[in-house]
């Protein structure tokens, strides 16, 4: 090389040098310095974040380049339109599907604008939203056989390298002899020129490129899957995932997004087989018109329903209330067969006990002198000293027991028997109130502890038919037993007169479960319950407001869910007193017990 000569530097004048320092000084105001004032907007603007996205450089409609090698395409369009309407900067790189895929995996691309989505691309990949449905389908060449996927097993399949049908063949072992090549023109170029037997592919780039390409020997002849598809990020980017999905959001909501979908895949979707479109507007119009002449005929329907449904409903009513009355009459016969033959026993027992207490006070001097004169011995296998302290004891709780047993006897026949519609007996309420907890004591001891009867002493008599006042009495008790949640909840009974209204009361308190507000109204309808899956038939308040209802008193009923129910039943006394007329503006507030039976 030939070295250079430095040449020598020429002296300014003074008059030159400060002129030269002027300009220098001019120059630096008029350039705008970061921190002297000026806004940093253009600074900040060059160094905006730029995301690249990537895509398949050739996949039409989708994405492709164009002849002057610029990015086109549905997801291009797709893209920059999201670019626009969230103020961020994009680069879009349209390579081999392979290699944007690898981009993806390795940071060098941040975001796939049109990826398939499957379960096992999830492990690696996170889905926005998808912006389009992509078909795919088995392409065959003509006159060849139709087959499904699970037929390929043992066929040459041509399919894209990465695409969404190369990992399908792969993760579920078809068992075909997958044949990748680069792009979709590629693997349709090779099965339209004999090699090997069918094409795996998407179905409108296909129809599109064998268009293009004038493949017209090949046939789409199985459509196997329609897959969601959209933008894809590496897993765990999140930030850039919600600002494409946020993007894909507004241009759905402005209209664009559809703008942009029909524009690049419209046309070859309405290529693509039947007019599906136009098939349900015109089935639209066929169902309105049949709607309009067979709107008539369900309404009329409709109204014979309710017909039949209110008529079929109250016949079962009828027949519930029949078949309950017969069961009734079919247990008050067995209830006095029953008694009947337990009668006899217990008379039997009553006549002899008495034989035997005087027998016992025949032998016990005989016994007591042998004790004295030989000491204690043997007697009903124990010691004499014992049994004679126990053997009147024992005779005397047999006699009350069997006493007892014909008390309950009695009672249970005279509540079987059919007695008239007369309500001219005079009765003490007090008595009907025993009897009726005798003939329930199981039911309430199995369902509390703590039950207490009080009996005023001043009740005056009342005038109706005890036997059916005690019916009403037993089926309050026996709704308060099933009300209690558990055996340390009372029920407590009492007796009153409320001589200011010349009536006689008995109040009926359990501290269960109480009873619902919306219940209220109901009480007294027929088979109503909410006992309905424990075998209660909603027939026992109803009955019970009748009969009072014929006695011209009333049942008032008080209760809040969890606080207990108190009801009060209210008869007149005999002076006041009309039986079968029922007063005038008699009115009471009603409730269905939880238990009714």
């Amino acid at each position: 090389m030939k070295a250079s000569r430095a040449r020598p530097c020429r002296r300014l004048s003074p008059s030159a040098t400060r002129w030269m320092w002027r300009l220098a000084l001019a120059a630096c105001l008029v350039v705008p310095l970061p921190g002297w004032g000026q806004a940093e907007t253009g600074a900040a603007n060059d160094t905006r974040e730029v995301i690249v996205v990537g895509g398949d450089h050739y996949h039409p409609p989708y994405e492709f380049l164009d002849d002057d090698g610029e990015p086109a395409g549905y997801n291009v369009e797709l893209t920059r339109a999201i670019a626009e309407v969230m103020g961020i900067e994009v680069r879009i790189e349209l390579k081999p599907w392979s290699e944007v895929r690898r981009g993806l995996e390795r940071g060098e691309i941040d975001i796939l604008q049109g990826m398939s989505y499957s379960e096992a691309r999830t492990e690696r990949f996170d889905f926005a939203p998808p912006h389009a449905i992509v078909h795919q389908s088995i392409f065959a060449r003509r006159g060849d056989p139709v087959v499904e996927v699970e037929e390929l097993r043992g066929k040459e399949v041509i399919v894209q390298r990465g695409d969404i049908m190369h990992d399908y063949l792969i993760e579920h072992d078809i068992g075909a002899l997958v044949i990748p090549v680069d792009t979709h023109a590629d693997a349709l170029r090779a099965l339209a020129a004999g090699q090997h037997d069918y094409a795996l592919v998407a179905n409108l780039p296909a129809l599109y490129l064998s268009r293009e390409l004038g493949l017209t020997n090949l046939v789409p002849v199985a459509r196997p899957f329609s897959l969601r598809y959209g933008y894809a990020v590496r897993q765990g980017d999140a930030n850039l995932l919600a600002k494409f999905s946020e993007g894909l959001a507004i241009l759905k909501n402005t209209g664009r997004h559809q703008a942009i979908y029909d524009k690049w895949l419209g046309p070859l979707e309405g290529r693509e087989g039947i007019p599906w479109q136009k098939v349900g507007q015109i089935g639209a119009a066929l169902s309105a018109l049949l709607l309009l002449i067979l709107g008539a005929i369900v309404i009329w329907n409709r109204m014979l329903k309710r017909e039949v449904a209110a008529r079929t409903e109250e016949l079962r009513l009828h027949q519930q209330q029949l078949i309950q009355a017969d069961k009734m009459a079919s247990l008050g016969v067995l209830v006095s067969g029953v008694a009947h033959e337990i009668n006899n026993p217990s008379s039997l027992l009553l006549l002899n006990l008495p034989v035997l207490r005087d027998a016992w006070a025949d032998a016990e001097p005989i016994l007591e002198a042998h004790y004295r004169a030989h000491g204690d011995f043997p007697f009903g296998g124990l010691p004499y000293s014992r049994m004679r302290e126990e053997i009147p004891g024992m005779i005397d709780d047999m006699q009350e027991g069997t006493r007892r047993i014909k008390r309950i006897v009695g009672d249970l026949k005279d509540f079987a028997r059919q007695g008239g519609d007369a309500l001219g007996e005079v009765f003490d309420l007090n008595e009907v109130v025993a009897t009726a907890v005798r003939l329930v004591d199981n039911s309430i001891r199995k369902a509390t502890g703590r039950f207490e009867a009080h009996y005023a002493d001043d009740l005056p008599p009342l005038v109706g038919n005890a036997q059916r006042i005690e019916q009403v009495v037993i089926n309050l008790v026996l709704n308060a037993c099933q009300a209690l949640e558990c055996p340390t909840q009372s029920i407590c009974l009492t007796t009153r007169h409320d001589r200011a209204e010349g009536r006689v009361l008995l109040e009926v308190y359990d501290e269960g479960r109480g009873i619902a507000p919306e219940a209220m109204h109901r009480l007294t309808d027929p088979f109503f319950t909410t006992r309905r899956e424990c075998g209660g038939t909603g027939l026992g308040l109803s009955v019970s407001a009748g009969i009072v209802s014929e006695h011209q008193g009333s049942l008032t009923f008080d209760s809040r869910p969890g606080h207990g129910t108190r009801v009060i039943l209210a008869l007149p006394t005999a002076k006041r007193a009309t039986p079968g007329v029922a007063p005038a503006g008699e009115t009471s507030n009603r409730e269905q017990e939880p238990g009714t039976p």
